[in-house]
C-alpha cells in the first residue's frame, strides 16, 4: 500500500512541476481574469504562458541539465569484457508500448526509448550463453492489457531468437517503477545469475536510457547488486544547440528531466538510494 501511494504521489508531483503543464494553468488564469474584466492580470498570465513556451522550446534550457544526467555514469567499453566475467543481462522497461493498444492491434510498438530493446537484442546475440531478465509491467497509474515484459517476450519470438535464447530469458512483470524493478528482480538475479568459482555473484550488464542510468545504478547498489552500465538512448551531444527551438523536442527533454529529478528526490527522501 505504501509503495502504491509513493508511486501515485511521484506521478502527481511530476505533473505539477513539468513546465509545459503550467502553460495550461497560465492560460486558464488569463481567461478567468479576462472574464472578470481585469485585463492587466490577464495580460500578465498570457506573458507568463509565452515565457513558459519559450523556455520549453529553446533546447539548451533542458539540454544543459539533461546532459549532466546522461554523463553521470561513465559509459563502459563492454567490448573488452569477456563473457565469462558477466553474470547476465538486465533490460529495464520503458521502451515498449504494451497495454491495451498491443492487445487491440495485435502488434508490439516501440516508444522513443527503443534503443533499450535494440541494444538488448544486440547483447543477447553477442553473449548467447548469458541469462537475461526483462523487467517491467507498466508505468501508468491505471494499466490495462499486457505487461511490457510479456510484450518483450513476443518481440523475441517475432525477431526469430532461437530456443536457447528463449530458455535463457526471464521476465519480471509486476514492477511499476525503477525501485520495484530492482526489488522484484533481486531474487531472480541471485537465482539465475552466473557465479565465479568462489561462488560470488558476477556483475550484470544493465541496459537503460542514459538519463535514467544514475538513478538505476544507485538503487542496484543500495540493494547490493553489482551492475555494469550500458547507457543508451542519449538525447544530448557534447555541444548544446544554442540556436535550436523545438517545442516537441523541448517538451520531451523536460519530461525526461523532471521525471528523473522527481525520482531522485523521492527515492532519496524515502531512503531508496
Amino acid at each position: 500500500m505504501t509503495d502504491t501511494i509513493f508511486f501515485i504521489l511521484s506521478k502527481f508531483m511530476q505533473f505539477c512541476i513539468e513546465p509545459l503543464n503550467w502553460v495550461i494553468i497560465f492560460v486558464v488564469f488569463s481567461l478567468l481574469f479576462l472574464s472578470l474584466r481585469k485585463p492587466a492580470l490577464c495580460k500578465r498570465f498570457l506573458i507568463l504562458a509565452l515565457i513558459d513556451l519559450l523556455v520549453v522550446g529553446w533546447l539548451p534550457t533542458s539540454q544543459v541539465v539533461l546532459r549532466v544526467m546522461e554523463e553521470a555514469v561513465p559509459k563502459t567499453s563492454i567490448a573488452t569484457i569477456p563473457e565469462g566475467e558477466l553474470g547476465g543481462i538486465i533490460i529495464l522497461g520503458g521502451a515498449i508500448e504494451g497495454g491495451q493498444i498491443s492487445v487491440d492491434r495485435a502488434e508490439v510498438s516501440l516508444r522513443s526509448s527503443a534503443e533499450r530493446v535494440t541494444k538488448a537484442f544486440e547483447l543477447i546475440r553477442k553473449y548467447p550463453d548469458l541469462p537475461f531478465i526483462f523487467s517491467g509491467y507498466s508505468g501508468r497509474i491505471n494499466p490495462k492489457g499486457i505487461s511490457e515484459a510479456d510484450a518483450f517476450k513476443q518481440l523475441l519470438i517475432e525477431q526469430g531468437f532461437d530456443e536457447k535464447a528463449q530458455l535463457l530469458a526471464h521476465y519480471e512483470n509486476q514492477s511499476r517503477n525503477t525501485y520495484e524493478n530492482v526489488l522484484y528482480m533481486k531474487p531472480m538475479i541471485a537465482e539465475y545469475g552466473l557465479k565465479s568459482d568462489a561462488g560470488a555473484q558476477k556483475p550484470w550488464l544493465l541496459i537503460t536510457s542514459a538519463s535514467h542510468m544514475y538513478r538505476s545504478v544507485k538503487i542496484f547498489q543500495k540493494q547490493g547488486v553489482e551492475v555494469i552500465a550500458v547507457p543508451v538512448d542519449y538525447q544530448t551531444g557534447h555541444h548544446l544547440q544554442w540556436t535550436s527551438f523545438d517545442l516537441e523536442d523541448g517538451a520531451y527533454n523536460w519530461n525526461r528531466l523532471v521525471h528523473e529529478l522527481v525520482g531522485l528526490l523521492a527515492y532519496w527522501i524515502t531512503g531508496k538510494i
